[in-house]
């Protein structure tokens, strides 16, 4: 599966649905590891959108080399980062018919 490519209008509406979500990965100290990427894949393919909580790091650029390298591994598209709160996003496939899929905009 590719990663999707998301218009403006999409990223938005992505965004308002994960608002009121609270973050269901945390990532400690040690950073993105393999068991990281591997519990990210795994909830993600549950639910298509999740957030991620990273760690606090004083160097911003730093930050976004972490949710670069988590949204690479796990193949799943940016929605938001903002400050130490990741957003992403990847279409769940027909695998859990029993829990409707995100409909995006056109």
């Amino acid at each position: 599966m590719s990663i999707p490519n998301l218009s403006p209008r999409q990223r938005q509406h992505l965004k308002a649905l994960a608002h009121p979500l609270s973050p269901v990965v945390q990532i400690g100290n040690a950073g993105v590891t393999e068991a990281v990427v591997r519990v990210v894949g795994e909830t993600l393919a549950r639910h298509e959108l999740i957030k991620i909580k990273l760690p606090k790091l004083d160097d911003a650029q730093a930050r976004e080399d972490m949710a670069e390298a988590i949204t690479r591994a796990s193949k799943a598209a940016l929605v938001q980062l903002l400050g130490r709160v990741l957003v992403l996003y990847l279409p769940r496939g027909k695998d859990l018919p029993d829990k409707p899929r995100i409909q995006l905009p056109q």
